[in-house]
Order: C-alpha cells, then sequence, then structure tokens
C-alpha cells in the first residue's frame, strides 16, 4: 500500500508540473502536440538545421510535434519563397494523427519489413536530416537501460549510414548517465561534428540531452 501511495504522489506531482508548464502552455497556445517541439527548435535555432526542400526523416515521431515543427518550418513564407517545400517521413511503434505534408509509418525500426517499407518510401535521394527521438522502455536498471538506448542509437546510426548524404545531420535524445560516453564516441565514430545542447524546454531534472551529429563519415572510417 505505501508503493501504491507514493506513486500516487509522484503521479499527482508530475501531473502538477505538466499542467504549470510553460512550455506545455505554449505548445497548446500555438498548436504544437507536446513541449518537445520547443526542444527541436532551440536546436535548430542554434545550428541552422532545417531549410527547405530537405528530405526528412522523423524517427520515433509519435504525437508529432518534431513533424509539425520541420513542416511548418519548411512552409513558413520565407521558406515558401527559398524553394521547393520538401518531404518528411515519420515513424514510431505508435499510432499518431495525420499531419497535412507528413507521411506516417507505424511500426519498429528494428523490424525489416517496417525498415523496407521505410526505405521504399524514400524518394530516390539521400536523406538530409534525421530526428531521433526514440526512447525505450526504461527498467530503473542502468546497465539494461543503457543497452537498450544504445541499441536505437546503432539502428539510427545504421539509417544514416545507409541513407543520409555526406553532408547531413542526425538529432538524437540520448540520456546522461551509464553508457553515455559510449553514445558519444558512436557519434564520433560516424560524423565529423558532433555537438552536445540540452535544450531549455527540456525538464531540469531529466536526465536526457541531445546528440547531434554533423557531416557523415564513410563507414571506413567509423
Amino acid at each position: 500500500m505505501k508503493v501504491q501511495s507514493k506513486s500516487k504522489k509522484i503521479n499527482k506531482a508530475w501531473l502538477n508540473d505538466h499542467v504549470n508548464d510553460p512550455w506545455v502552455k505554449l505548445a497548446q497556445k500555438e498548436g504544437y502536440r507536446a513541449r518537445a517541439a520547443y526542444k527541436l527548435k532551440e536546436i535548430d535555432e542554434t545550428l541552422h538545421l532545417i531549410k527547405p526542400g530537405m528530405l526528412v526523416v522523423d524517427l520515433g515521431s509519435t504525437p508529432g510535434a518534431w513533424s509539425q515543427y520541420v513542416r511548418r518550418k519548411m512552409t513558413s513564407k520565407n521558406a515558401a519563397d527559398s524553394g521547393p517545400v520538401g518531404e518528411i517521413i515519420a515513424l514510431d511503434l505508435l499510432p499518431m494523427e495525420p499531419i497535412d505534408g507528413v507521411k506516417f509509418i507505424r511500426g519498429d525500426l528494428g523490424d525489416e519489413a517496417i525498415l523496407s517499407e521505410l526505405e521504399k518510401s524514400l524518394p530516390n535521394r539521400q536523406v538530409d536530416l534525421v530526428l531521433s527521438d526514440m526512447a525505450p522502455n526504461l527498467s530503473g536498471i542502468a546497465n539494461v537501460d543503457a543497452a537498450r538506448v544504445e541499441g536505437l542509437i546503432e539502428l539510427a546510426l545504421e539509417f544514416c549510414q545507409n541513407h543520409l548524404s555526406p553532408q547531413g545531420s542526425l538529432v538524437a535524445k540520448v540520456f546522461h548517465g551509464s553508457g553515455y560516453d559510449t553514445l558519444v564516441r558512436l557519434f564520433r565514430n560516424n560524423f565529423r561534428s558532433v555537438k552536445v545542447i540540452k535544450p531549455k524546454a527540456s525538464r531540469d531534472r531529466s536526465s536526457e540531452t541531445f546528440l547531434i551529429g554533423q557531416g557523415l563519415k564513410s563507414l571506413g572510417h567509423a
């Protein structure tokens, strides 16, 4: 009973924080499905990643806030004046409500059939930007969770090696703690430039941060 009581207190505290979160309120006001949009917005505004005409793949997309941000950025008046809108392909295990201009595939990137469907959905060109907000179900066991996170990052990196343009970028959510240094090394093995950003919209007590790899290395350099 004590555990249940503690769980209820934690859930109530989280709900209270969520309702009063300024980023949640801003997302509601501006029509984003989640506060996560502002994490990507800060990363994009810092590194100028998203440009008109890009092919963007959004992994772990549900509920769709990142795809929403990319779509808005590529269809803004300034972007529209600069050339073609671009294409967005999103993928997630969970269902996602449709977003105009975004093709959604439901499934696991680690499933060969789903990966094949994703690859067939790509136009005959290389991907410019891969976004990965994928996260495993955490067990609370540090080494187990680290291995699960690493597995997802490896899937994203393998996709990049096969489909990302040499000048392309990968933005991926990771977590500080066990296995973090391994993930940084993986990024440095695969990209010429690696940056770390913890956006203001990330909760202070959250261990999440974002690795951004730019300029893909060939497999021979990995």
